[in-house]
């Protein structure tokens, strides 16, 4: 049993992360932990991910919450993400060794979720507060303990966790075949909720859903990481995307509270508010995002 508290409806995690708004910077979140060399080698050489990439997508959605909701059944969850990838490792395409549970190469995937919801309300809601940023890292802090990983890459603060990403995007990314797949959406498949829309209008919705995906996602990268990209990104589109950010900032205040959270949070938010059963089983994936390799892979923290 793991010493570490669990989080709680009281901490900031709960109040911003698995929002769905975080779905607009999936592409964000795929491709900076695939710029990763072990974490893209991985992809390229254990994973069905670019098989099935709406499944792996919305499965892994599941247990990546669940170490933040999951109260005290997280470090179970939480020892469960990490054995996904305990078989994944090799050499990768320039002759460097690989695991995924190599401390350093785990907590990349860690920090990428933790910087999502704060992109999150920094471009689609409302920017969190140095005090809030401080108190919410310290909260990821807890989470990754659940892991019983290293603490040896763990910055030590909010100011140092920035810098950390700061040398990350300068001078460890990469620009590796799976980040170039997770940001090639030109024949993306319908997702299996959607099984039942016609091809030919999912193709015309698609396109121009997926390039406004990926010019988003550019705006939200690190200006080293688009450099390295090779995309542009000038300040006209800066005030776009704010423009885009600030109208679904007010739509998303007509949501109700639970509605704003993914299946397996708005459980934990249930059972807080004491209208869900503490003992209840966890909510999973539904069977149509079931399959292949199961909740594995880079997209689970790791």
């Amino acid at each position: 049993m793991s010493s570490v508290v669990p989080l709680g409806p009281e901490s900031v995690a709960w109040r911003i992360f698995s929002d769905w708004r975080g779905m607009l910077i999936s592409l964000w979140a795929g491709s900076m932990q695939n710029m990763h060399p072990g974490l893209g080698a991985g992809v390229e050489q254990h994973s069905r991910f670019f098989e099935e990439r709406w499944e792996r997508l919305f499965r892994s959605l599941y247990p990546i919450a669940g170490v933040v909701y999951d109260g005290e059944r997280a470090a179970e969850t939480a020892r469960r993400v990490r054995d996904f990838h305990r078989g994944i490792g090799g050499t990768d395409a320039r002759g460097r060794r690989y695991h995924a549970l190599e401390a350093g190469t785990f907590f990349w995937a860690h920090a990428t979720f933790v910087l999502t919801p704060v992109l999150v309300c920094e471009y689609f809601g409302t920017p969190l507060t140095a005090a809030q940023k401080e108190r919410y890292y310290a909260e990821s802090v807890r989470w990754w303990r659940l892991y019983g990983m290293g603490m040896r890459p763990v910055p030590a603060d909010w100011a140092a966790f920035e810098a950390y990403y700061d040398r990350m995007c300068r001078e460890v990314l990469e620009v590796t075949p799976a980040a170039r797949a997770v940001l090639d959406v030109s024949d993306l498949a319908r997702p299996p909720a959607l099984a039942r829309v016609p091809g030919p209008l999912w193709r015309a919705v698609a396109g121009p859903a997926g390039r406004g995906m990926v010019w988003l996602t550019t705006g939200l990268y690190h200006p080293a990481v688009r450099e390295r990209l090779g995309l542009s990104w000038s300040a006209r589109d800066e005030r776009l995307l704010r423009l885009l950010g600030r109208a679904v900032a007010a739509g998303w205040r007509l949501v109700p509270f639970e509605y704003r959270f993914h299946p397996r949070a708005r459980a934990a938010w249930r059972r807080a508010r004491g209208r869900g059963r503490s003992g209840a089983p966890l909510v999973e994936a539904p069977a149509r995002y079931r399959g292949g390799d199961g909740a594995r892979g880079y997209a689970s923290e790791g």
